[in-house]
Order: structure tokens, then C-alpha cells, then sequence
């Protein structure tokens, strides 16, 4: 099986993009699929028009996928723009999308009521991730439940292709994860880098520590009993500690004499438990970036070979003649 994901190089890592996608990325690398993840630096485009910022987030995010272990060796790990035959595959996407299907995004409206400039690339964004998919004829996609519908407009894109020009396409599934789809941030919304609202993973024990402390909670005293299932902090919890210790947890909760305090310093120290190995692998790749892009290099060719190879097929089905000569 084919598994493909990509992640937006908008900003530094944090929870919500380790339990909301890259733990999946890892436990279908670890059972033996056939993975192709890569950082969406053309995505990145539609917010991002500063080229020193771009470099060093992408830069970032490749380290940081390493240090959590994805392994070359196992997994096709590479760059978007190192593929152009996926901005082709965009612009065939194109003249079968309805404009209608793109006035429906949901992103597309929330990204502008945000402020975002409503750019082409930002409203066209949802084909080009179609094409993204597609390409690496991937049979299953780990997404979050808010990139739910755009992985229903990639099914419906090779549909509407395959009907058009005959069975060519591999039509995708979604692999979501329901119970930690989404990830509660500082705020109780979404943990997300555009709400400033995210616990990084790659900071220091001491930073992590006074990140969780800024946690909204009630004002409910000490000594009273606390709703775990009204807490960010209790969600939180409940993806880091072994079931026993969320028991009780939950037990001290609502019985009253166990603070928000208590609970956020567990936190923190679960999170620099978790991350401990990780951190240190980042620093030691942070010394080596030329390795690090060795690795986006290499595989970045064993991406362009796949991607030809549906490119082929896709431009024979459309009558696109590709007339060129040797030498």
C-alpha cells in the first residue's frame, strides 16, 4: 500500500502537527508501507513571499522530520518544487475542475474571514494538492479531519478525470484518526501556528515548561472539583499519558485539591519526556544541513521517476504530445 502526506513549511513544529499527522506518517512507515511524504514549499507560497523565511522554515521542518524518524531508507522524503511534473498535473486538473467545486472550499473561506489576501494560489490550492496525491498514484492519505473535504475534491478530480479520458487515476482514501483528528491549543481552538496558539516541539525543556503555564483554563480554586472534559489541558493530557496515570488524573480532577498548576506541570514534563531523543538528533542534524539536503536530493529523484511515470499515462489519455527530440 502507498501512503502520501505533505506538510506546509508555514512555521516550527508543534503537537498539533505531530499527533494530528506526522505519528500517523511514522506508524505506516513502521509497518512496512510504501511512503512518500514531502514539505509543500509551493503551498507555502500563498501566505509566504519572503525568501530568507521560506529557506529557513523549509530547512526546519526537513530537520525536524528526520530527528522524529522518518527514514530515507524507508520512506521517498522530498521537496514539491523538486517535482514540476505536479504543477503540470495541476493545470490538467484545472480544465476539468468546476469553479463551483472551489467556491465550496471551507479553508478557502476561513483562510480570508482571517485576513489572508485572496490570492488565485490560495483559492486553487485544493487542485494542486489533488495533484500532489494523484501523481504518486497514492492509495491512502493520512489527513486531519479538517483537510477532510479537500481530499474528497482530489477523489472527485480523478474521478471526474477517469471519466473523461478513461481509467487512469488512482482514486485515493482518506486515513483519519477521529479521536486526536484535531489538537487543542493554548486557546481551546485548533492548535494552529495562525492562532499563535501551538506548544513547539523543538524548544527547550524550560520554554516548554512556561508554554504550557500560559494554558486557558477556568478560575475554578484549587480545592474544588474541575470538569476534565472541559480542561485543554486534560485533552492534552490524554495524548501523552499512559491510560493508568489519565485515570487518575481524572479521579484528582473531580475530586477537588488538584490544580491547574499540578496538571500543566505534568504536561510539560510529558511532552519533554516524549521529545527528549528527538530534540537531541535535531541539534545533531542542525550541524549537517548539507545532509539534509542530500537526503531531500535523492529523494526527490525517486519522486520525479514516480511522478513521470503517471505523467505519461496521464498526458497519452489527454492527447498531450510530448514531440521532443534527442540532442
Amino acid at each position: 500500500m502507498r501512503s502520501l502526506s505533505g506538510i506546509q513549511p508555514s512555521g516550527r513544529l508543534h503537537l498539533g502537527n505531530y499527533f494530528g499527522a506526522i505519528r500517523q506518517y511514522l506508524k505506516f512507515q513502521d509497518e512496512g508501507n510504501e511512503c512518500f511524504y514531502f514539505i509543500a514549499n509551493y503551498h507555502a507560497l500563498t501566505s509566504i513571499q519572503d525568501k530568507a523565511e521560506l529557506e529557513e522554515i523549509t530547512l526546519h521542518v526537513a530537520t525536524a522530520y528526520l530527528a522524529l524518524g522518518i527514514d530515507p531508507e524507508r520512506s521517498v522524503f522530498f521537496l514539491q518544487s523538486d517535482v514540476p511534473q505536479v504543477t503540470e498535473l495541476a493545470w490538467i486538473l484545472n480544465c476539468i475542475c468546476p469553479v463551483s467545486m472551489m467556491e465550496k472550499a471551507t479553508s478557502y473561506k476561513d483562510k480570508i474571514a482571517r485576513g489572508l489576501p485572496a490570492n488565485m494560489g490560495l483559492f486553487d490550492y485544493p487542485v494542486l494538492q489533488a495533484a500532489d496525491i494523484i501523481i504518486y498514484d497514492s492509495n491512502v492519505v493520512p489527513v486531519g479531519a479538517d483537510q477532510k473535504q479537500h481530499l474528497e475534491m482530489t477523489r472527485d478530480l480523478a474521478i471526474k478525470f477517469n471519466l473523461a479520458f478513461g481509467e487512469t487515476l488512482v482514486v485515493p482514501e482518506a486515513y483519519i484518526v477521529p479521536e486526536v483528528a484535531v489538537i487543542p491549543g493554548l486557546d481551546g481552538q485548533k492548535m494552529s501556528k495562525s492562532y499563535d496558539n501551538t506548544i513547539e516541539i523543538f524548544q527547550t525543556p524550560k520554554a516548554t515548561k512556561k508554554r504550557c503555564a500560559q494554558i486557558v483554563t477556568d478560575s475554578t480554586p484549587l480545592e474544588k472539583p474541575k470538569d476534565p472534559d472541559k480542561c485543554t489541558v486534560f485533552a492534552l493530557l490524554k495524548l501523552l499519558a499512559e491510560p493508568a496515570e489519565i485515570e487518575e488524573i481524572e479521579k484528582k480532577y473531580c475530586s477537588g485539591g488538584y490544580g491547574y498548576g499540578h496538571a500543566k506541570g505534568r504536561l510539560a514534563e510529558l511532552i519533554n519526556d516524549l521529545f527528549a531523543e528527538a530534540r537531541q538528533k535535531y541539534v545533531e542534524l542542525e550541524k549537517d544541513p548539507d545532509f539534509v539536503r542530500d537526503v531531500l536530493s535523492e529523494g526527490g529523484r525517486k519522486a520525479r521517476q514516480t511522478a513521470e511515470t503517471t505523467m505519461t499515462r496521464v498526458r497519452s489519455a489527454c492527447g498531450i504530445l510530448m514531440n521532443r527530440k534527442s540532442g
